[in-house]
């Protein structure tokens, strides 16, 4: 898929808020402490805000505290999340891994120290200490980023960079970083969190991983794919019985 121009990448942006926006009305993300970010994170990477809520709803529901998360078997916490988030196990392992080695390091479950550390080194080093965890990935790191320390990221999972490739704003050979800087020149800080949120209704809704309903999709008339698949249709219909 061809790079769209900026021009065409700001009316792709610009079609996204006002297509989606206006039925989807992003509300502030409930306030939580660091390391329920963290786990917020892992349930909510690749699954639409909806699913992430009620799948950390259940978390809560289940278990008394996140000690009983951590020496809970890995079956029990995939009781707690299927039917909710997709790839239920590896989530709830990455969970009991993360929790574990916060424990196993502070013998508490209180991040809000090292919140005090990570404002003071910066975004960058705040990043690099965040990644040292065995359960952290880029997504996870970057939603800390942007909830705790309220800096300008935008987590993208593997839906969402899938749409963004689709609609030209990501090349298909880019690597993550270059194209996490390309979206944040494009989305306005202020609207991180509802671009996070939109990404995941079109991916859920539309943006399918097979067969995309391009048709359906509200960004069908900027997007290059949807242009594509649209020329595409046309032409096949065009064609002699």
């Amino acid at each position: 898929m061809a790079m769209a121009t900026t021009t065409s990448k700001q009316k792709i942006v610009h079609q996204l808020f006002t297509a989606l926006g206006k039925h989807l009305k992003t509300k502030p993300l409930e306030a939580r402490p660091v390391l329920e970010q963290f786990v917020y994170a892992i349930l909510r990477e690749n699954a639409t805000r909806e699913s992430a809520d009620q799948a950390f709803a259940s978390l809560q529901e289940h278990f008394f505290d996140w000690n009983e998360v951590r020496v809970s078997s890995t079956l029990e916490i995939v009781e707690a999340l299927d039917g909710i988030v997709a790839d239920a196990e590896t989530r709830a392992q990455r969970i009991v891994d993360f929790l574990q080695e916060i424990f196993e390091t502070t013998y508490s479950f209180d991040l809000e120290p090292l919140l005090e550390v990570l404002q003071k080194k910066g975004l960058k080093l705040a990043s690099k200490q965040l990644a040292r965890y065995q359960a952290a990935n880029e997504y996870a790191v970057t939603w800390v980023i942007q909830q705790s320390l309220g800096g300008h990221a935008i987590p993208l999972d593997a839906a969402a960079i899938r749409a963004l490739k689709r609609m030209g704003l990501a090349e298909e050979s880019g690597d993550l970083e270059s194209l996490r800087t390309s979206i944040e020149h494009q989305v306005p800080k202020a609207k991180g969190l509802q671009f996070v949120d939109l990404l995941s209704v079109l991916t859920d809704v539309h943006c399918h991983e097979d067969q995309p309903a391009c048709s359906r999709c509200p960004l069908r008339q900027a997007c290059p794919t949807g242009l594509e698949s649209k020329h595409t249709v046309a032409a096949t219909s065009k064609k002699p019985r």
